[in-house]
C-alpha cells in the first residue's frame, strides 16, 4: 500500500475520524482540483469501511478489483465499443442503486464510487437523486468530483463534503523532491502549476514542461509574426496531445494577464484564455481540430501583445 501525500493523509484521517464517530452519512462528495489524489483517498477509505484491514482475502479482493462490496462507476465504452463514452449515463446510475441494495457479501457494508462524479449526465443525476434520497444502513454513496458546480444543487445539498485544497508550497515541493525530482526542475514545474504538486509531478513525469516550454515559445513567435497560424495550429493538432497543448497555452495566457498592469491587455489575455478553453472543449468533438486552433492562434497576436510577445516561462 503506497504512502499518501501528505494532503491526502490529512483529508483521509478527518474522513475516518468522522466515520468512526459515526458523523459520516451515507453520502459524500470527494472535491478539489483533479490530481490531489480524490480516488486513491477514496479507495483507502473504502477498505477501512468493509474491514479489508481485518480480512486477508477481502484484501485480495479489493486490490484485484472484485470485492463485491465495493462498486465503481465511471466512463464506459459506447454501445458500438469504438470509443470511450464522456459523460456517466442513466443505465449505470440504476445499475448502481439496484446493487446497492443487495446483502453485503463481507461485513455489514457496500461501498460505491462514482468518478468523475461531474460527468454525470442530466437523466442519470435524476435517478441518482432517488438513490440519494433513499439511504439504506451500511450503505456508502461516495461522488468524486473535481468540478462540483456541475452537479445539481439538489445532489450536492445531500452530501457531505471532503475537500481537498492545494498544500503549502513547502509541502508541496518537499513532496515533489521526494519522488526523485532535481530541485530546480521541481520547482519550475511547481511555478508553473501555480503550486499545484499533482499536476507539477504529472508533467514532469510525462513531458508536460517540455510541451509547454514548446508552447509558449511558439506563442512568442506568433506575437513577433515569425510563425503562421495555420502552421503552428497544424503542428499542434498533428498528435494526440493537441487539447494539452492548448491548456498550457490558456495558463500560459493567464500568466501573462496577471503580470500585466494594462487594463487593456489583460482584457484580450483574460478573452483569449477563455477561447483556448472552449476550443480545448471543442476538440472533444468532430470537429477539424486544426481549423478551430487556427482560428484561435490568429487572435493571438493581438491578445499576447504585438510588442515582443511573451517571454518563455522557465
Amino acid at each position: 500500500m503506497s504512502a499518501f501525500a501528505p494532503w491526502q493523509q490529512r483529508a483521509y484521517d478527518r474522513a475516518v475520524e468522522a466515520i468512526d464517530g459515526g458523523r459520516m452519512g451515507h453520502a459524500l462528495l470527494f472535491c478539489g482540483p483533479a490530481l490531489l489524489g480524490k480516488r486513491a483517498v477514496a479507495g483507502r477509505l473504502a477498505q477501512h469501511v468493509l474491514r479489508c484491514h481485518n480480512d486477508a482475502r477481502a484484501r485480495q479482493l479489493f486490490a484485484a478489483g472484485t470485492h463485491p462490496d465495493h462498486l465503481e462507476i465511471g466512463f464506459i465504452p459506447t454501445r458500438d465499443g469504438s470509443r470511450m463514452r464522456t459523460e456517466i449515463v442513466i443505465e449505470q446510475i440504476r445499475e448502481l442503486s439496484a446493487k446497492l441494495t443487495l446483502t453485503p457479501q463481507y461485513g455489514d457494508a457496500r461501498v460505491a464510487v462514482v468518478d468523475p462524479a461531474d460527468a454525470i449526465n442530466h437523466a442519470a443525476c435524476n435517478a441518482l437523486l432517488k438513490t440519494l434520497e433513499e439511504p439504506q444502513q451500511g450503505r456508502y454513496l461516495w461522488l468524486v468530483a473535481a468540478n462540483p458546480m456541475r452537479l445539481p444543487a439538489t445532489i450536492r445539498s445531500r452530501c457531505q463534503r471532503l475537500e481537498f485544497r492545494l498544500p503549502p508550497r513547502a509541502e508541496a515541493l518537499d513532496w515533489l523532491l521526494a519522488q526523485g525530482h532535481a530541485r530546480d526542475l521541481a520547482e519550475e514545474a511547481l511555478d508553473a502549476a501555480r503550486g499545484h504538486p499533482g499536476l507539477a509531478g504529472a508533467w514532469l513525469r510525462d513531458g508536460g514542461m517540455e510541451l509547454r516550454r514548446e508552447v509558449s515559445a511558439d506563442l512568442a513567435a506568433l506575437a513577433r509574426g515569425e510563425l503562421a497560424p495555420p502552421e503552428a495550429a497544424r503542428r499542434w493538432t498533428a498528435d494526440e496531445v493537441a487539447t494539452e497543448r492548448l491548456r498550457h497555452a490558456a495558463d500560459v495566457a493567464a500568466g501573462l494577464a496577471a503580470d500585466l498592469t494594462d487594463p487593456m491587455r489583460t482584457r484580450r489575455l483574460a478573452a483569449w484564455f477563455d477561447a483556448a478553453n472552449r476550443t480545448r472543449e471543442l476538440l472533444r468533438t468532430t470537429v477539424r481540430a486544426d481549423l478551430a486552433v487556427t482560428e484561435l492562434l490568429l487572435g493571438w497576436r493581438d491578445a499576447g501583445g504585438r510588442r515582443g510577445g511573451p517571454a518563455t516561462r522557465r
